[in-house]
């Protein structure tokens, strides 16, 4: 199929790279270097790497958040630089590992902020209506009246999720979004977004997770672009070993026969603190 007749990705990242700023003690740096990468219609893409590879400022990129130094990104063909914050905030639902919900909200009010964008467009009922049916979808439609800081951390993401909803956006962009969930609460919400069918371009930690949740996955090491193709192609224990300095293993289920990616982490013990000199 000729570039012409080929489908307008609606994320498309061309070749770029950030430097960190200069400051009194440090000289700039490549963190991301001439990166590429697309996610279509529907398709789910994880970005993974071990920590300092350039995930979180490649993320912040495409969300808007940061510029990039050489390179553009476009959402559904258009540049990402041309659009206006109101534009951007229609077309792009992100949410971040470090983002902490004003306590005081209740969930039906955080959930609500994902509207801001289109507020023009609906009148206060049908607004209310659309934020409750957010809720209902991540099951936290008992809990409306509950507020931010009395929910646990897996209830807070399944809100910055139904938040996110809100907005209608034309791609989610998700930062590690399964830290500091237990493994079920880690599932759950990676079925949820994945089951939104719209792209989502998620940095990831938990390479186990890689093989149910995306269709296409982008290795990050030092900044570059690696690797990226399907996941059980791409993340060959040759390339993982490489890069995250592990082994994985795929591994058949006794009772059903599904492929489980395991990861072989070597724990090394040495020397028991008692036995370490004390200091005079």
């Amino acid at each position: 199929m000729s570039d012409a007749a080929r489908p307008v990705p609606v994320l498309d990242v061309k070749a770029v790279s950030f430097r960190s700023r200069a400051d009194g003690h440090r000289q700039p740096r490549a963190l991301v270097s001439e990166v590429g990468l697309r996610v279509a219609a529907g398709e789910v893409l994880a970005l993974v790497g071990p920590n300092g590879a350039g995930k979180t400022t490649l993320i912040r990129m495409i969300a808007g958040l940061a510029r990039p130094d050489e390179g553009e990104i476009l959402i559904d063909g258009r540049p990402l630089d041309a659009m206006g914050f109101a534009e951007r905030a229609r077309r792009i639902a992100y949410v971040g590992q470090t983002e902490e919900p004003d306590g005081r909200l209740t969930v039906a009010q955080y959930v609500a902020l994902g509207l801001l964008p289109h507020a023009a467009a609906f009148a206060r009922t049908a607004a209310d209506r659309y934020a409750e049916s957010a809720m209902s979808s991540v099951g936290l439609g008992a809990l409306a009246d509950r507020r931010m800081d009395r929910l646990s951390g897996g209830e807070r993401q399944k809100a910055k999720i139904a938040r996110a909803m809100c907005q209608r956006p034309a791609l989610l962009v998700l930062d590690e979004p399964t830290n500091h969930l237990d493994p079920h609460a880690r599932g759950e919400l990676l079925g949820l977004v994945a089951s939104m069918g719209i792209p989502i371009i998620a940095a990831l930690h938990d390479l186990t997770l890689i093989d149910a949740f995306a269709d296409k996955v982008a290795v990050l090491a030092d900044g570059r672009l690696v690797a990226v193709g399907s996941p059980v192609e791409t993340l060959s224990s040759a390339l993982v070993q490489e890069v995250f300095l592990v082994d994985l293993h795929r591994l058949r289920h006794p009772a059903d026969g599904r492929v489980l990616p395991a990861l072989d982490i070597e724990i090394s013990k040495t020397t028991p603190l008692e036995a370490l000199a004390t200091p005079t």
